[in-house]
This record gives structure tokens, sequence and C-alpha cells, in this order.
């Protein structure tokens, strides 16, 4: 965390002074104005998703920006990426407009003086917080679905470009039609089986973890460095808090076999169930982010409790270790079995008191909506 603060142009004295301030998110006490969510969380598998489909998108028909051309047009990968970016930087750029507006509505409308006058150099600078006055100021909009849109470039780049076992034509007949219906290959392969067996991120595989590092550097040079309207810079954020349950639902399929309306990833956690290589492959996959390069990166994971007791424990310590030792930045846990949780969702009166880790934050687990807690049961079950 003090060296991302450095890069981000913390003084050392001031970063090696930092805290933890939502989930996973650090600033300098005192000294800093953070807005971790700015104007809010950007849904980066939708934009991926319109990004396929021609600019549109497939539930609403709303076109804000025409793409260039669909996944049945793109002759090669490197057509699809760029559709990708076009989208990206589109929507980026509406989003800093949109986080514009709200610091000019809270300058006038919430301006904060009492706290001001707690942070330098506000007094000396005549101005509050929202006003610019903090010695330091960043805005660090949320950027979930990483490994979804990772995973789906991976499998379409191995299946339809390099390998071309697949077209572009047949996958998305496929994800219009939520995998339910193959008729453009009656007697051909099972799409949506060939797509989930594709690399994945989270499993230490280079072809998958190289495209989410071009991915994550595509949007980290896109925002990092740009201007607020209070003298400050804008970083990256990774961590959604809940939206990935909702984001999912305004999605359809994705070309990584994931059918519609399923929650996305949440925070730099790999897909649900595409984590197959045990979690030193996960943390490894993770560590080749530049972590350095965020404001707060949050990862998840769960253990049965037979897994960590005894010997367990230690190599859980030694995982989380090493894990930090290649500069990741968050790792939290859940331990306890899948049963466990099926039946406190069946019978919440007898689970009063059953606490998970959700996304940065622990909550009772039978107060969370029904599709949040089918969320953190389906996640992997990881073992030693």
């Amino acid at each position: 965390y003090i060296l991302a603060l450095v890069n981000r142009g913390i003084r050392w004295d001031d970063a090696v002074e930092y805290s933890i301030v939502g989930c996973v998110e650090a600033i300098v006490e005192g000294k800093q104005t953070g807005r971790p969510n700015g104007a809010g969380f950007i849904n980066l598998q939708k934009i991926m998703e319109l990004a396929l489909y021609g600019g549109k998108d497939p539930n609403t028909d709303i076109c804000l920006h025409p793409g260039k051309g669909s996944l049945a047009d793109f002759a090669s990968y490197e057509e699809l990426y760029e559709a990708f970016k076009e989208q990206i930087r589109y929507y980026f750029k509406y989003q800093v407009i949109t986080d514009n507006m709200i610091d000019m509505v809270t300058e006038k409308g919430i301006a904060d003086p009492f706290v001001s006058c707690l942070v330098d150099d506000c007094i000396d600078r005549g101005k509050t917080m929202k006003e610019g006055g903090a010695v330091y100021d960043y805005c660090g909009p949320l950027y979930v679905g990483m490994a979804n849109v990772g995973n789906t470039l991976a499998a379409l780049k191995k299946l339809v470009y390099d390998e071309r076992i697949l077209t572009g034509v047949q996958v998305m007949h496929a994800i219009q039609t939520n995998y339910e219906d193959l008729t453009t290959v009656p007697s051909g392969p099972d799409i949506r089986k060939m797509l989930l067996d594709a690399p994945k991120y989270g499993n230490d595989d280079d072809y998958a973890d190289s495209i989410m590092q071009d991915v994550f550097n595509l949007y980290h040079d896109l925002i990092t460095g740009r201007p607020t309207m209070r003298g400050g810079k804008y970083g990256v954020d990774m961590l959604p808090t809940t939206c990935h349950v909702y984001f999912g639902e305004v999605i359809g399929a994705t070309a990584n076999g994931r059918k519609a309306n399923i929650p996305v990833s949440e925070g730099i956690s790999p897909e649900k169930s595409a984590d197959v290589n045990g979690p030193t492959a996960v943390i490894k996959s993770c560590a080749k982010m530049d972590h350095l390069a965020t404001a707060g990166t949050l990862l998840n994971q769960k253990f049965t409790p037979d897994v960590v007791a005894e010997k367990g424990l230690e190599n859980m310590a030694s995982l989380i270790r090493s894990y930090f030792a290649m500069d990741g930045h968050h790792v939290q846990f859940n331990v306890i079995d899948r049963q466990t949780l099926i039946e406190a969702q069946k019978h919440p009166d007898d689970y009063r008191d059953l606490i998970v880790r959700v996304a940065g934050y622990s909550a009772l687990f039978t107060t969370l909506s029904r599709s949040l807690q089918d969320d953190i049961i389906r996640r992997t079950e990881q073992g030693f």
C-alpha cells in the first residue's frame, strides 16, 4: 500500500501513515480527500457485451456509441480488441464527465466545512475539501468484471482466431440464445463447454493471464492521472461491494460460457468455479496485475473448515505471506462449507449469527439478498 501511494505522488512520510477508508482503499488521514467510488461502478463486462453487439445493448436495443461491427464480423482478434477499446474509451470519457458533475454539485451542496477544518491544508488554502483544499485529492472509480472480460477475450482468441475451431457467427448465435439453441451447428460441438474449457484467469495460465494484464493496463492507462475538478487525479480501484450481482443481471450470455443474468466476478477474484488449480495458482494469477498502480484491489477466497484445521492453518498463513511478497494488496477468506450456507438459506432462523465476508466487509449471511447469498455459495471451495 505504501508503495502504491508513493506511485500516486504521495510523499513517503505521509504514505506510511495511511489507513483503509472503505473496503480496501488507502488514503492519508488528515491530508487527503478520497472518493473511492467516484461516479459509481464501471461494468466492464457490459462494455465488452456492447463491443460484441456493435455498440447496441441487446437487452434494450439502445445504442449510445456505434461500434466497429459485431462478433460475427471481426476477422481477427486485433479487430475484436479494437472494438472493445473503442467502447471503453467512450464510456470512460462519460464516466469522467459524470464525476466532474458530481464534484460541481457537492462543492456547493455538501461542502463539509467542519471536517475541512481538520484536514490539511484547507485552512491555509481557504478552501473546503470539496473545493480542493486537501493536500492530496484522488478519485478512484471502481471497475467490476475484469475476470469476465479477460476470460471472454481469451476464449474467443483461442477458439475463434488462433485455432479456428469456432466461428464468430456460431458463438454469436450461441450467446444470443443463451446457449439453448444450437441449430446453426446441429451435429457440431458443445459450444458452451468449449468456451468454459478455454483458458481462464485464476489458474496461473499465461495465455489467459496475459490478456487480463492487457485489459488492466488498458483501463489503467485511460483513467490514471486524469485531472479532477479539484486539482486532483484519477486512479484505479478494483472492488465491487455488492454491485457485481446487479451488474450480472443486466448482461446476457457471454462468450466465456457464462449464461445470462449470472453475477460477474467481484474485485480481482476469478470467476466462480473457473479457478480449478488451487489457491496458489489464484494468487500467482492475481499477482501478475500491477497492484502498485492501483489504490486497492480485492480478492475473495473460500475454504472449508477442514482445509485450514491444524497444519492447514500454517498453509493458509504461508499463502497470505506469499501473496503479499508478490505485491498483492488484499485477500479475504470465508472459512465455511457450502452445505452450511445452503442450510442457512433454508432455515435462516437457525443461523442468525452466521457471519460471512462479502466484498471487503462482513455481514450476517441471513440478512443478505438471495442473489448475493447464491453468489457466495457459488465461490470455489479451495484446498491445499
